[in-house]
């Protein structure tokens, strides 16, 4: 899911509660509500630097569809800090869009609202087969077990972005691997004048990302073998507190990041004023906000030790968007051909390209264009050393909880407070406590 969305906010816990018992979703895109069966309507989540960078790459291309098939599409860009509410609602009312983005990290949440089309075999075979699809951007689109809720569209990870002129003023050669390396480079950074890294300490989803991340990394997760949350497990407390220390024992994330939540880090990464950057596909982020591609490098995202790969040795989470049809559209036919359309290898290739994002269909992915180190960085990564977020039916409120207590953690490291494995410990059980029952 791409980091630019600000953090769902808590009434997705009441939304989604009030949507799986909804008999599925509805839609205000088909032909009864636009009085014709040759209209579609499209959410499309908000992946350039604004709304309206998403609906100059997106118009040409549904155009296009038109003019192939006679269909219009309707979009609207939605903010990622609406979209899930959004699609809640629209999942209970029966009053949404034909064909959606989603986060691929909600997956299973809405899938168990009932509200989107399965993409069973039959349906697969409508856009040419599901082994177009690489396994790792398949893993995150629904329950285990399940027809998957949506299709892959974006394949993102997360890397270590870094500017090379900071690293070099402070006599560093390379980027760090290990994160003990990447603290030893941050107190070179600090005595030049820099921070030396940014976060969005106030966003829930970048919060859920990174602390994922470290949890594997420590040979935990967030839930149990049952499914059931195991927020407190020591391994769980012990990965959480290493990621707020860099702000409150380690001092390389700056103390006002505590209020970031919506790509402000990037901003001061692109302005030079930071030294690294932990993002996913960032390069037409930075690109947009005037920041030349050899003025930073970008790396893997460190390790414990050694070097990323599989076990504990993940350094991101598989990020991503798919695309999915509410079920009871009245245009399936229309909103199946336009998945395919927007999943076929050409559209792949120029969607991916304009947001610096990977493809998930395999033919595209062997574009030239696809091949340049930095892309490579992340294919290798999700290929080697990504995994999916917990495929479970709470896992948005899993993010919303977790999220916030880690949010609230850092305030108290900008505030000066302790961070303690105690104090770390309460906050995840608190967020435990939130969550729904099985």
């Amino acid at each position: 899911m791409r980091s630019i969305r600000a953090a769902a906010t808590g009434a997705v816990v009441m939304s989604l509660a009030l949507a799986a018992t909804a008999c599925g979703g509805g839609t205000s895109g088909g032909d009864e509500a636009n009085g014709s069966s040759k209209t579609l309507t499209y959410w499309a989540s908000n992946q350039g630097a604004s709304i309206a960078v998403d609906k100059k790459v997106l118009q040409p291309e549904l155009d296009k569809f038109e003019k192939q098939t006679g269909i219009k599409v309707k979009v609207e860009v939605v903010p990622w800090s609406d979209l899930l509410n959004r699609i809640l609602t629209a999942a209970t009312s029966g009053q949404g869009p034909d064909v959606l983005n989603i986060g691929n990290t909600w997956s299973a949440s809405l899938q168990a609202t009932g509200a989107l089309l399965p993409w069973d075999a039959k349906n697969f075979e409508k856009i040419g087969g599901r082994d177009r699809f690489v396994d790792s951007a398949l893993g995150s689109t629904g329950a285990t077990g399940k027809d998957p809720a949506a299709v892959p569209l974006y394949s993102m990870s997360y890397a270590l972005y870094y500017n090379k002129q900071i690293f070099a003023d402070a006599g560093i050669s390379k980027p760090p691997a290990t994160w003990d390396e990447l603290i030893a480079d941050g107190k070179k950074i600090r005595a030049k004048g820099k921070s030396p890294l940014g976060a969005e300490g106030s966003n829930v989803s970048e919060n859920i990302h990174h602390v994922f991340v470290f949890a594997k990394q420590h040979g935990a997760d967030f839930f149990g073998t049952d499914g059931k949350p195991d927020f407190t497990n020591p391994k769980v407390v012990d990965a959480v507190k290493q990621y707020v220390d860099l702000m409150a024992k380690d001092k390389v994330i700056p103390a006002g990041n505590a209020e970031y939540a919506q790509n402000q880090s990037v901003s001061d990464f692109a302005k030079g004023k930071q030294a690294m950057l932990l993002w996913q596909s960032a390069a037409a982020n930075l690109k947009s906000q005037g920041m030349s591609d050899d003025a930073y490098g970008i790396a893997p995202v460190p390790v414990q030790s050694g070097k990323p790969g599989t076990g504990t040795q993940v350094n991101s989470m598989v990020a991503g968007i798919n695309l999915a049809v509410f079920k009871d559209s009245h245009n399936l036919d229309g909103a199946t051909q336009f998945v395919r359309f927007m999943t076929s290898d050409g559209e792949q290739k120029i969607l991916n390209k304009a947001y610096s994002s990977i493809p998930p269909v395999k033919a595209a992915q062997q574009d030239p264009a696809f091949s340049a180190p930095a892309t490579v960085v992340l294919k290798d990564t999700l290929a080697t050393s990504a995994t999916a977020l917990p495929q479970v039916a709470n896992e948005s409120q899993f993010e919303t909880a977790v999220g916030t207590a880690v949010k609230d953690l850092f305030a108290d490291a900008a505030a000066g407070r302790a961070v303690t494995t105690a104090s770390v410990k309460a906050k995840l059980e608190k967020a435990q406590q939130q969550m729904p029952a099985a």
